[in-house]
């Protein structure tokens, strides 16, 4: 009897352990679910991005390469959302929005230049730009411009992700009015001769961005008022230097007639 009740304790433990095991077994199947299911998604691409985006992936005629090239506007409308979306984030004040705001700008360079952010995918064989600025510009109203400025790390050999910013001019060199004003498209030209899997292209890559669409405004409030003043003062400077430089050349003639007219005076004398 008593090897009978040893048995069953036995069978009773046994039994005990391998619920315990099933048990433990479920209970970490069951956080792994959870933890799984508790990781954040990747946040998807804000609309303003594919709003004011074009791209193209493309492969050279051999295999060889493929290449994904994206250009971002910075419109009006897509830096009015970065800014909001960055003050919502981190629940700023009216203030501290407006100073993120000043630096973005400053940082983007908009009182002077329209920059476009670029984006460039390379699979396969490698790219090798060179000097970039030399494979894109910007297009408006049938007049070509060339980038005044560009992410330096564009120039060099690309295979994976590469991205950077390029800076055209936002003022007529001639005129000093802004090129955009009264414009109905601004265009950006890619040299298909950029990279080895478009060359097999019949022309280059050409986007289009509609300018009537941007119905934001970065214009008003206390930072695009600094900016502007920023802006300004450059600009004073640059008027007081060919100021300085004139007023050089106009008293080299002032000294110059000044001597014609006494040498005159003394063949007169004579």
């Amino acid at each position: 009897m008593f090897r009978n009740m040893k048995a069953k304790a036995k069978t009773l433990i046994l039994v005990l352990v391998l619920t315990l095991c099933v048990t433990s077994i479920a209970g970490a199947a069951s956080k792994s679910k959870k933890e799984k299911a508790a990781k954040p998604k990747k946040e998807p691409e804000p609309a303003a991005i594919r709003a004011w985006s074009h791209e193209t992936t493309e492969k050279s005629d051999d295999g060889s390469q493929t290449i994904k090239l994206r250009a971002t506007y910075y419109s009006n409308e897509y830096v009015e959302q970065l800014i909001a979306s960055e003050a919502e984030k981190n629940l700023w004040t009216k203030d501290e929005m407006e100073n993120y705001k000043y630096t973005l700008l400053k940082n983007l360079n908009l009182g002077e230049t329209i920059p476009f952010h670029i984006y460039i995918q390379i699979q396969g064989m490698p790219m090798y730009p060179g000097q970039f600025d030399k494979h894109i510009t910007m297009m408006v109203r049938g007049k070509k411009y060339s980038p005044v400025d560009y992410d330096r790390r564009l120039n060099f050999k690309i295979l994976g992700e590469r991205d950077g910013i390029v800076y055209f001019p936002r003022y007529d060199e001639k005129t000093g009015k802004p090129i955009l004003e009264g414009a109905k498209d601004v265009r950006i030209i890619f040299d298909k001769s950029i990279s080895f899997a478009l060359t097999g292209r019949a022309n280059d890559v050409l986007w289009v961005w509609d300018l009537g669409r941007d119905r934001g405004s970065i214009t008003g409030g206390r930072a695009a008022d600094r900016l502007e003043i920023d802006r300004l003062q450059k600009r004073t400077d640059k008027l007081a230097d060919e100021r300085r430089k004139l007023q050089q050349q106009m008293d080299a003639l002032n000294k110059e007639y000044s001597e014609i007219n006494a040498r005159i005076d003394e063949l007169q004398s004579k």
